[in-house]
């Protein structure tokens, strides 16, 4: 029996040796794992630091005033056509609204967007519909970036 034993307490200690061996590779993933996570929380805390710096900066931040050149009569026509509606007009649409001749709005719509005045364009059935920026429409109301005055229609 002692030859049984003998050989029950190599494979025994044979076991023992693997599992300390896994134990300790256990022990170092665990570590390892820690020092990543470590990394990571620290990374985390540096983004936000820069985000709060980010998000101070925007605020004391002004927005930029979009600059339109002065537009021209027929422009303004069309302009105003454009600023009072809310949905998309096609060229027929606008020439009827501002009463000019349909030849005129390409021309009108090209120029306003030279002068810087942010228009979306759609397609719908091969037709073209033009509005007016919604945020530009906005600070067109609080601001006048445009310029426009009662007294300019009657000139």
């Amino acid at each position: 029996m002692s030859d049984v034993d003998n050989a029950m307490r190599k494979k025994l200690g044979v076991v023992r040796q693997a599992l300390e061996e896994h134990l300790a590779a256990i022990n170092e993933n665990t570590t390892e794992i820690q020092a990543l996570f470590d990394y990571l929380h620290d990374l985390d805390v540096k983004f936000d630091k820069i985000s709060q710096r980010l998000d101070h900066f925007e605020l004391q931040q002004e927005p930029a005033k979009p600059s339109v050149a002065p537009l021209e009569r027929l422009e303004k026509k069309v302009f105003l056509v454009l600023y009072t509606e809310e949905s998309p007009l096609s060229f027929q649409e606008i020439a009827g609204k501002a009463q000019l001749p349909v030849a005129l709005i390409s021309e009108s719509i090209s120029s306003l967007t030279s002068k810087g005045v942010p228009l979306v364009r759609s397609f719908f059935n091969d037709q073209q519909f033009v509005k007016l920026d919604p945020q530009f429409k906005e600070i067109q109301a609080k601001e006048n970036v445009v310029n426009l005055s009662l007294q300019s229609f009657m000139e």
